[in-house]
This record gives structure tokens, sequence and C-alpha cells, in this order.
């Protein structure tokens, strides 16, 4: 079942869908019995893939899932960490995956969303001296596991490593949930994730019965303030921002069919 879910949302991300439709219509097109299907399939292969990337359409597909729980700000002496952040005892941050790559430092391995998440969960941890940082990800057989290499970067980074927790039993955010509740039970945490997957991310989180504290990060969506002609465009940013939108909304739509947030 996992990799069936796998399979069926990669093949309804907006690329993957794209070519599909413009393959299927080029196929199609040449066969004189279906070639208005052809050319109609290749028509909306484009469309898709026009809309998906405008800049200004993934702006607008990603923010409402970011601007659901607000950024944690930043620490200052004259500012006191916000009692519902003060209260937590662990420190969870959710994989986001890395390169196995020899001879690279664990923070050059991370992907830039695993990098991201991985900076603020070293940020809270300095301001939360007392609070155990937990790393989560499953490896490759025979590689180091992705929470491992999160907790290498942390060390580097100047975490302590018996601060340290590392557990790699959950393949996805559902499975990570389930895990955790084993680790830590209802004692509250801070949930560290990217901004666009914190939604999804916190209803697994409490249908599960843990006590998160929202910290979001690796923000996306985030526009110019003021008219930049760049951001009326087409991008592969555009793309890639459209993707995470979709990719959430259909995670977001499996967990609730089957009851999990």
């Amino acid at each position: 079942m996992f990799w069936l879910k796998k399979a069926v949302t990669y093949c309804l991300m907006p690329l993957p869908a794209t070519l599909a439709l413009l393959v299927g219509g080029f196929f199609l097109a040449r066969s004189e019995k279906h070639r208005r299907l052809g050319r109609f399939l290749s028509f909306v292969g484009i469309l898709v893939l026009l809309i998906t990337s405008h800049r200004q359409v993934g702006l607008h597909l990603l923010a409402p899932l970011e601007n659901q729980y607000p950024a944690i700000p930043e620490f200052t002496k004259s500012t006191a960490i916000p009692p519902v952040l003060a209260a937590c005892e662990y420190i969870v941050v959710l994989g986001g995956g890395h390169a196995d790559m020899l001879g690279l430092p664990a923070s050059s391995k991370l992907s830039p969303y695993a990098l991201s998440r991985m900076t603020e969960g070293v940020r809270i941890a300095r301001a939360l001296p007392n609070a155990k940082l937990i790393t989560l990800g499953p490896g490759r057989p025979g590689q180091d596991t992705h929470a491992h290499v999160l907790a290498t970067a942390a060390i580097s980074l100047g975490i302590d490593s018996h601060r340290i927790i590392e557990n790699s039993l959950g393949r996805d955010t559902e499975g990570e949930a389930v895990a955790l509740r084993e680790i830590i039970g209802e004692a509250p945490f801070a949930l560290v994730t990217s901004a666009w997957h914190m939604p999804r991310s916190m209803g697994l989180m409490r249908k599960a019965g843990l006590n998160p504290v929202a910290c979001p990060t690796d923000y996306q969506a985030q526009a110019n303030q003021t008219f930049n002609l760049n951001d009326w465009l087409w991008g592969i940013d555009g793309l890639e921002r459209s993707s995470w939108a979709i990719y959430e909304h259909l995670g977001t739509f499996w967990s609730e069919l089957r009851g999990k947030i």
C-alpha cells in the first residue's frame, strides 16, 4: 500500500502528468481514428504545464498551506521564549531527504528542505538547552539512515550528541507519528518541518495522540512586497511550488479518507 500510494501520487504530479498527456497525445494523434483525441490530450498537457509552472499559480497554491501556522520569532535577550515553546521537552525534526555521497559533510548531503529543517531545529535546541532533539527518517540498505545524517549535521552545528535521539522506523509522516508516540508519549514537543508540510503533519501528530507545537520553516511561497516582473513569468520554481501544494493536498485527502487526520 505504501508504494502504491507513492506511485499514484507521483503520477498525479504536474510534470509526470503533463509528460503522460503529451506522449499519449502524440501517439494517438498519429492514428487517423484517434487523431482528435490525441490533439486534445496534447493541448491539455501543454495547458497543465503552462498553468502549474506560472509563478503566481505556485505562490497562490502554496501560500495558504504556509500561512496556517506562524513561524517561531527570533530569540533575543529582550524577548522571552513563547511559553508554549518553553514547555517543550523534545524537538522533533521531520526528515526531508539526503544524498548518499562519500566525502561530503552531513550538512552538504541534506536536501535543501532537510537542511532548512535541521537549521531551525538547531536554533530551537540552543534556545531550549534541556530539550532532547529527535531526528527522523529511514535509509537505504547498507547506507546511513536519514535520521543519522540529520543527527550528524546537528552535532557539526554544535549540538551535544547526548541530547540527540535517532529514530528511523517511520517511512512517512504517518509512520513517524506512530514511532514518536512510543518515544515521547504525551509530552509537549516542538515539531519542525517545512511550512507547507506543517498542516498535514500537525493533523497526523494530533490524531496519533501527540502534543506538538508547530515550528515551521523552509518557506517557499515568498512573494516580493513590490511589483517584480519575474513574479509574473513562468519558471521551474513555480512548477515546484505547485507540485508541493498538490502533493500536500493529495496527502491530506488520503489521510482524511482513512481517518488519520
